[in-house]
């Protein structure tokens, strides 16, 4: 009995041990050697002007900034009128990437009590994003959305709600 309870409380703590730095939503507050570091120029050749990998999640684009893996960012812009809804393509250190690293893009829009609303997305003009339109959005707060697309022939899909980020 004994021993039972000691292997429960090590899988425990192993386990939020484990989980600890993945759910962390504060930064450590630098020290003075670091911010002084954080000043100094980045050294030559430095990638992204020195850019850390998921050091900015901020919409470049007034959406909501998601990850798929370790190496990609995606931004969904939603738009209540649903005239243009897109989705952009950055990598680790948010360097933007072509509309084209992904295939089959596509939204469905699940609105209360109506039929969802299937809308497929194609490249824009300039090839920087995935663009669809589709029917107005009148409950954005009861709606949800379906984002699919494939990377490498690998098909991904996520459920979000109906958020319009800062347009």
């Amino acid at each position: 009995m004994i021993t039972l309870r000691l292997v429960l409380i090590a899988v425990s703590a192993v386990v939020a041990l484990t989980a600890w730095p993945a759910c962390r939503q504060t930064q450590p507050v630098p020290s003075a050697v670091a911010q002084a570091a954080s000043m100094a120029p980045p050294p030559a050749g430095a990638v992204g002007g020195g850019a850390i990998p998921h050091g900015d999640h901020n919409p470049h684009h007034g959406g909501v900034v998601m990850m798929k893996g370790d190496d990609l960012h995606y931004e969904v812009v939603l738009d209540r009128t649903g005239r243009a809804y897109h989705v952009y393509f950055t990598d680790a250190v948010r360097e933007d990437l072509p509309a084209s690293i992904a295939s089959d893009g596509a939204l469905i829009v699940h609105r209360p009590g109506a039929t969802e609303e299937r809308i497929a997305l194609q490249i824009d003009d300039e090839g920087e994003s995935w663009v669809g339109s589709g029917r107005p959005v009148e409950a954005p707060e009861a709606t949800t959305v379906r984002l699919s697309f494939a990377i490498r022939h690998e098909p991904y899909w996520i459920d979000l709600p109906f958020m319009t980020g800062q347009r």
